[in-house]
């Protein structure tokens, strides 16, 4: 070999290296490897084949020199011609002349075989013992002892397209999987926040689900208010994933928890230098919840200067990142939340009136637990529930005293507070029923308060026998035959017990 042919492969060499390297497009490497040894090589149309699943032929995967016609109409059997037989063998084939091989199809077109002598060379791209696919290419007629020289360098190319081939598959595979487990993922949030799993019967949360029901399907800006630990998070996660944004990003940004400086960054990003310790440029959330949601809980809580910029990137859709000068567009629905007196704050002068009418587009009112009584115990069973299946404890039911005390608290905390209540009642329950020991002090001293005279023997008595219909109706499901039995009591007895304590059966069915 001359020292030009060295060189000319030594370069050769280094282009395939960084095809490799520099992409992992698998299209994009087989092109770049046919269009080097057409440069380098003087290879001319060169063509990669890879076997269909589908068709089970021979399908054009790349070309060089080749019409894009011919790439998408040409295919091979298995067997047929040169290209079907080299797959169908295993084995490469030369033909030092094509106008002499009548296994040569001529099929693309390509080549002008009047005026030049070109040899063809076909090679197998194999992945371990499986044969999937064949490279080719022509070259002018060369002395014979060039043929193995070739041939070899051919292999090596081969070998590395199906390497290639094999990251590909497994990118492939890779990729499905990932897309199949973030649309998993996403239909578990969609029933995780759909408004059939809030809990609550009251009539307010009637109200509540008929107002996301109808904001969920628009691009409309909502304002959720309530006391805190209210469930104001779970309303935003409801609007989002019941509308059609549901497949795009859900930003959630807790105001009161960053100061004003930092926040600012967070929600708009900063460029490289804005401020000491900017030491690269950061993606704001607004950029991160491009064309989905973003939820923006204790807005309450945001400065003047702040506001002014709320006010900006509601209405107009645009921002710049701290220390830039690009203007960002950006397609967000905007869901906001406070727990304050966003009337008394304008009156204050502690929030911007042009700001409270961009976000009071459809205000939803999330009342406090105190006056939803009728969604206590729902709400105490269901993480009586989840807590003893997190915990492993087969725990059945609430004690009649224990209810008392769960309904008859004023629940300061709302939801959050209900919820961190019965998840230590669970811990620390060690049988089978939740009893009012089980509750925290604060219920307990509470009650006691309310408790505080001293009851008449027949007081007493009458709260005994309702905890007993009580427990016996738990059990039996709410059947007041078989609790009448249980108590051994006829049943038009047990019924004049139940209407004077004012029991509901159907609760316990």
């Amino acid at each position: 070999m001359s020292s030009s042919e060295i060189a000319k492969q030594s370069e050769f060499l280094s282009d395939l290296s960084m095809a490799f390297s520099g992409t992992l497009d698998h299209d994009a490497i087989l092109e770049s490897i046919l269009e080097s040894l057409n440069t380098n090589m003087k290879f001319e149309r060169g063509t990669v084949t890879l076997l269909d699943p589908v068709t089970e032929n021979l399908v054009i995967k790349t070309a060089h020199g080749i019409s894009e016609k011919s790439r998408k109409q040409v295919s091979y059997k298995v067997g047929e011609g040169i290209t079907g037989t080299v797959f169908e063998t295993g084995k490469e084939i030369i033909v030092p002349d094509i106008r002499k091989d009548p296994r040569f199809l001529h099929k693309t077109g390509a080549r002008d075989t009047k005026n030049k002598r070109i040899s063809f060379y076909c090679v197998p791209i194999k992945l371990g013992t499986q044969t999937i696919g064949t490279l080719s290419v022509d070259r002018q007629a060369e002395p014979k002892e060039k043929y193995k020289e070739n041939l070899r360098l051919l292999q090596l190319i081969a070998t590395m397209i199906a390497l290639s081939e094999q990251v590909n598959r497994l990118v492939k595979i890779e990729s499905q999987s990932l897309r199949n487990e973030n649309l998993q993922l996403r239909e578990e949030l969609k029933k995780k926040f759909s408004i059939h799993n809030m809990v609550g019967t009251s009539n307010s949360m009637k109200q509540v689900y008929r107002l996301i029901d109808q904001v969920a399907q628009s691009n409309a800006t909502v304002l959720i208010r309530g006391e805190s630990g209210t469930g104001k998070d779970l309303v935003a996660h409801a609007i989002h994933y019941n509308s059609p944004r549901s497949a795009k990003p859900f930003i959630k940004v807790n105001c009161m928890a960053l100061p004003d400086t930092l926040l600012e960054s967070e929600l708009f990003g900063h460029e490289k230098g804005a401020f000491t310790g900017a030491t690269e440029r950061k993606i704001g959330r607004f950029e991160l919840a491009h064309g989905g949601t973003i939820f923006l809980d204790e807005i309450g809580d945001f400065s003047l200067d702040l506001q002014v910029k709320m006010l900006r990137v509601i209405q107009f859709k645009e921002f710049e990142r701290l220390g830039g000068r690009e203007t960002i567009k950006c397609n967000v629905r905007v869901i906001v939340a406070t727990n304050k007196d966003l009337e008394k704050e304008i009156k204050n002068g502690l929030f911007r009136e042009d700001l409270y009418y961009r976000i009071n587009v459809f205000p939803i009112f999330l009342p406090p637990l105190r006056e939803r009584k009728d969604d206590i115990m729902l709400l105490a069973d269901y993480f009586l529930e989840k807590y003893a299946k997190e915990n492993i404890k087969d725990i059945h039911r609430i004690s009649t005293p224990a209810i008392e005390m769960l309904t008859s608290y004023h629940w300061p905390g709302n939801i959050r507070e209900l919820e961190n209540c019965m998840e230590r009642a669970v811990l620390i329950c060690d049988g089978d029923v939740l009893r009012s020991e089980h509750l925290p002090p604060s219920l307990q001293m509470s009650h006691s308060k309310e408790s505080a005279q001293k009851m008449s023997m027949d007081e007493i008595i009458e709260n005994k026998e309702k905890e007993l219909i009580i427990d016996a109706l738990k059990r039996v499901g709410g059947l007041q035959r078989k609790a009448a039995a249980e108590l051994g009591i006829t049943e038009r007895i047990l019924g004049y017990k139940i209407k004077k304590y004012k029991i509901l059966p159907k609760y316990f069915s």
